[in-house]
């Protein structure tokens, strides 16, 4: 009866240590988690020994993105809209907003529901955030800048913004996202953070989300030639995606509740980064010119030296280097999903 009393209290004492691991593991809920940067973040957040709540209504998500973290005990999916009421059983710790239509191509097709999800959804999940006590990181962008007369563009600096243009719909619900958050946090007490995030690209991006980056490596592998808007002189600061997740993950864990910009500032023509990609690919593609489209900012180019101080953090991955991984990426999800065709 002893040995038997003592092996059944240690085989309990060994499974309560072991489910432990599981019970007291911090909670995060990241909307848009079948996103580009909301699957990066997933990715970062069990690395870190969290719990990982995705969420996301797949509008232009996908589960390809995810589809790496289904089996794992850490990670839960949500298909959920945030517009609609949000509920999520249990303590939270942390909440990310990152669901939001992000590409031109994308808010002009779904303008409607790019307004909801950063007005309601963002209202949403601060009363989620305020009912758990959970701090919560919005994920802002370089847009509310508009096309800017400051440049680099730095924290202070309160944008050139159409808000009855076409890009109105993303910048104005982008603008309204920070204005709602900073509310709550100066009103309720909230434990908030404002991230504004300039161009980033990396692994896991839509070829067909219209951005230039995607744009062209897709244009170049099908042998098309790549399509620049305006003459090309407008320009971009491109930040590869593990730079971006830094700088977001210490955001979150810093004191700082006011906006930080978090982008690369190494500014490069479109018509020059077009000629990068040429040569990256190998490919004799040649440039056309098209319209520029209206609203189209003419300058990007992130002053970080709030980050630098606030965060002590800076991008480490140059983009020859990025764009070499996002290349081979491309190059690999192109022909995997070219055999799979080939085998319906």
């Amino acid at each position: 009866m002893g040995l038997f009393y003592v092996d059944g209290y240690n085989t309990v004492k060994f499974l309560l240590n072991l489910s432990n691991k599981y019970i007291f593991m911090k909670r995060v809920l990241i909307t848009g988690a079948a996103g580009f940067l909301g699957s990066h973040l997933s990715d970062r957040f069990i690395k870190e020994g969290y719990h990982v709540i995705g969420m996301d209504n797949l509008i232009t998500g996908s589960m390809d993105n995810i589809e790496h973290l289904m089996p794992l005990k850490e990670f839960e999916f949500h298909h959920h809209d945030v517009s609609k009421y949000v509920y999520v059983a249990g303590d939270l710790d942390y909440i990310l907003h990152f669901a939001s239509p992000a590409s031109p191509i994308d808010y002009l097709q779904i303008p409607i529901q790019t307004l909801k999800v950063g007005s309601l959804g963002t209202h949403n999940l601060l009363g989620l955030a305020r009912s758990k006590k959970a701090r919560m990181l919005i994920a802002s962008t370089s847009e509310v800048y508009g096309d800017p007369l400051v440049h680099p563009q730095n924290e202070d600096y309160w944008g050139n913004v159409n808000p009855i243009g076409p890009r109105g719909v993303y910048d104005e619900a982008k603008r309204f996202q920070e204005a709602i958050t900073m509310a709550y946090h100066t009103f309720h007490g909230l434990e908030t953070r404002i991230i504004r995030i300039f161009n980033t690209y990396g692994p896991r991006m839509r070829l067909d989300d219209g951005r230039a980056l995607p744009a062209f490596i897709g244009q170049a592998l099908q042998g098309k030639d790549l399509t620049v808007f305006g003459d090309g002189s407008q320009t971009r600061s491109f930040c590869y995606v593990d730079d971006l997740v830094e700088g977001i993950y210490r955001l979150l864990m810093s004191d700082y509740a006011h906006p930080v910009n978090i982008g690369n500032p190494d500014e490069i023509s479109i018509k020059d980064f077009a000629e990068e990609i040429i040569k990256l690919t190998g490919t004799d593609q040649k440039i056309i010119y098209k319209d520029l489209p209206k609203d189209d900012p003419k300058q990007r180019k992130p002053d970080i030296t709030r980050a630098k101080e606030m965060l002590g953090w800076e991008p480490k991955v140059s983009r020859a280097e990025g764009l070499k991984i996002t290349y081979e990426y491309f190059k690999n999800y192109l022909a995997k999903k070219s055999a799979q065709e080939a085998q319906v």
